[in-house]
């Protein structure tokens, strides 16, 4: 990283109420490396939305939940041995790809859709889709919609950095119907223009219209539409610049998801550990050296599943049924159960 790079680093990181003591870039040398600046400083640094309710949010005490939470937790697991060894920066859509470049966060967990653009020309890499989604539309029922069909020249609020501006153009466009969009640089500020009536629709990932709605008084004013009108699959995100990296955050991933499919869970976890079956003795480090061909301890799988369960557990308290947005897992189902969520195999 350059010196002009260091400075804007500094800059982004000091806007945070961060420090940037060591960037990380395939520029410098081994020595930060994103693994060794992580456990350097003592903690990693992970961004998150921090205004959806099931998926990041804080109390202002700092205290934090949900979803994308659970996982980044889980990496701090993987590296530390140590759940409460991370610290939450809440990003907006402008700021996320900011603060990765430039090394105030070390990955991003943050509803972010995984495209073309952010995984190539970005300098960007996605490590997996650990939660699929869609964009939809959410009106108040005085409107009298039942279905997207139902919108005649509507005004749409939508955040702006994000992919739901082009998506609802494009659908408007291929409907054949007019319609404005106000465009918010803060997702707080869209939806408080949907519900003062500046807009009679709102649009974002459907996981996102589930938790505006439950946020409200009543929730009943508010109808999801049933038009699902993109593919949106959301993942963590971490810099091209480190393929270890990299894989220690996929399989952060894969490991949770290899846990449902096995059914090791929070609670039997430890029990599973003497367990004489090959593809659990692999996936929790009692055979062979799963961790240590990552850099990490060869257990941490089981380290991970003990502080904060299998992707399974993590999806049910957070948004599915155990949670006030009770979410039905849909796609987010393993393959076996007629979802789109698959690990390979630990060998």
């Amino acid at each position: 990283m350059d010196r002009i790079g260091l400075l804007a680093a500094a800059a982004f990181a000091a806007v945070l109420g961060l420090s940037v003591a060591a960037p990380v870039n395939a520029q410098t040398n081994a020595l930060t490396k994103t693994l060794d600046a992580v456990k350097q400083r003592g903690s990693l640094i992970c961004g998150v939305n921090g205004s959806i309710p099931g998926f990041s949010i804080s109390d202002g005490a700092g205290h934090w939940a949900g979803f994308d939470v659970d996982y980044c937790r889980a990496i701090a697991v993987a590296i530390f041995g140590d759940a409460t060894k991370v610290n939450f920066v809440a990003t907006t859509a402008t700021q996320r790809f900011p603060a990765l470049q430039s090394g105030a966060v070390d990955v991003l967990v943050r509803n972010t859709t995984w495209t073309s653009d952010r995984d190539s020309m970005r300098g960007f890499l996605f490590t997996g889709v650990n939660y699929y989604d869609g964009q939809g539309f959410m009106v108040k029922t005085s409107l009298g919609a039942k279905s997207a069909k139902d919108l005649n020249d509507p005004t749409v609020c939508v955040e702006s950095g994000t992919t739901s501006e082009l998506n609802v153009a494009t659908y408007f466009k291929a409907s054949e119907k007019a319609y404005k969009l106000l465009v918010f640089d803060k997702r707080d500020l869209a939806v408080q223009a949907y519900l003062a009536d500046r807009c009679n629709v709102y649009t974002t990932d459907m996981s996102g219209l589930h938790s505006v709605r439950v946020q409200q008084m009543r929730p009943r004013d508010h109808l999801i539409l049933p038009e699902i009108i993109s593919k949106e699959p959301l993942g963590p995100c971490v810099r091209r610049d480190d393929t270890q990296w990299f894989s220690i955050v996929r399989w952060v991933h894969f490991a949770l998801l290899s846990a449902e499919e096995l059914g090791v869970t929070r609670d039997n976890v430890e029990q599973m550990r003497g367990s004489t079956d090959v593809d659990v003795k692999l996936l929790l480090g009692s055979d062979g050296d799963f961790g240590q061909g990552l850099g990490l301890v060869n257990d941490f799988a089981a380290q991970i599943i003990k502080a904060v369960g299998n992707y399974g557990e993590i999806f049910e308290r957070n948004v599915g049924s155990g949670s006030r947005l009770k979410i039905a897992r849909g796609l987010n189902n393993l393959w076996n159960k007629g979802g789109l969520q698959y690990a390979p195999p630990v060998r």
